[in-house]
């Protein structure tokens, strides 16, 4: 979905509807937030299968993670329409080229917190999780090596 409303924002933009522009940009920005959020929850499911491998039983863990991953960027799509919805809109107003219009967040500070700060907090929770498994296969590997080295003894 993120890539269907990305190619067809700027042809939406060209229509000049400030209500069908926010719509495109709160799209935009929910889906590329959801990508994210899923691809975090991808590496928390590649955390569970290799470092806790045994007595993981999480009830309703497909509906947890659904929750998150749709829920999670719906609340922050939702806070920043609340504070105002005219944050996202129109950010080019070219007559010569109509389809130079794109429909994103048009302030700053908005983008770099609601955009920019999640996906940085995003990769630093996939970077820890990354190292932790790392580190778990190498532990597992020198435990492996050590048992191997006792028993050619």
């Amino acid at each position: 979905m993120l890539n269907v409303v990305f190619l067809t924002n700027s042809w939406l933009a060209s229509f000049n509807q400030p209500a069908l522009c926010i719509t495109v940009a709160v799209l935009l920005h929910y889906f590329l937030l959801a990508a994210f959020t899923w691809m975090c929850l991808e590496s928390v499911q590649f955390y569970l299968a290799l470092v806790k491998v045994f007595n993981v039983y999480v009830p309703k863990y497909i509906l947890k993670c659904s929750i998150a991953g749709w829920g999670i960027p719906a609340l922050v799509i939702s806070t920043v329409l609340f504070i105002n919805k005219d944050f996202y809109g129109d950010g080019s107003h070219s007559e010569s080229n109509p389809f130079s219009n794109f429909c994103w967040i048009q302030e700053n500070t908005v983008f770099y917190i609601s955009v920019v700060a999640y996906i940085f907090f995003i990769f630093l929770i996939n970077a820890a999780m990354f190292i932790t498994v790392l580190l778990q296969i190498h532990s597992m590997k020198s435990r492996t090596h050590k048992r191997s080295s006792f028993w050619r003894r």
